[in-house]
């Protein structure tokens, strides 16, 4: 994949930029089901930004609210937060030629891992227990405001009154030892 300048940015992604942000990647992609290439007759792009990943549809998922980031050969599937699943069709000789993903690729980790500020697996119903929950802290890039979040693991039922006393012991624990 080549790296684009600015001036390669679709104008509907270019337009909502905020001052500062810059383009790190972006790729051409299949279409979404329904649709066809924008209007200036480009095909439908994926843009990773220094704050968002845009996508073909136009809209921005904040880097601190993507979960779950897997690539394949035909796709990006990711958990956008507060959102569920989101795929996007990646193109292949059938959608009209490859594209060297590796820098999109690269992009989306470094951007979804430097968001992360802590990812601590808490063991419930007991210390020893394999089931549990995650405890994340996630901040967006150039932010200062830490959102903390609770993954339940499969398995777990969220009505279970002994969560509601676990949850905010284990989250003080973590953020007095954490220092968040």
């Amino acid at each position: 994949m080549a790296w684009f300048g600015r001036d390669d940015v679709p104008d509907q992604v270019r337009s909502r930029l905020e001052r500062g942000e810059r383009v790190l990647a972006h790729a051409p992609v299949a279409a979404p089901a329904g649709s066809g290439p924008s209007p200036e007759g480009r095909p439908p792009v994926l843009v990773a930004t220094t704050r968002a990943l845009y996508l073909p549809d136009g809209h921005a998922v904040p880097w601190q609210d993507i979960d779950q980031a897997k690539w394949s050969s035909d796709e990006l599937r990711f958990i956008e937060e507060g959102h569920g699943e989101r795929t996007v069709r990646l193109r292949t000789e059938l959608t009209g030629g490859a594209v060297d993903y590796r820098r999109m690729a690269e992009a989306v980790a470094e951007r979804v891992t430097s968001s992360i500020l802590v990812n601590r697996f808490v063991p419930f119903p007991s210390s020893d227990s394999t089931e549990g929950f995650r405890l994340v802290a996630r901040r967006a890039p150039l932010g200062t405001e830490i959102d903390w979040r609770v993954h339940l693991g499969e398995g777990l039922d969220p009505r279970d009154p002994r969560l509601s006393d676990a949850v905010p012991r284990a989250l003080a624990l973590v953020r007095e030892q954490m220092g968040v």
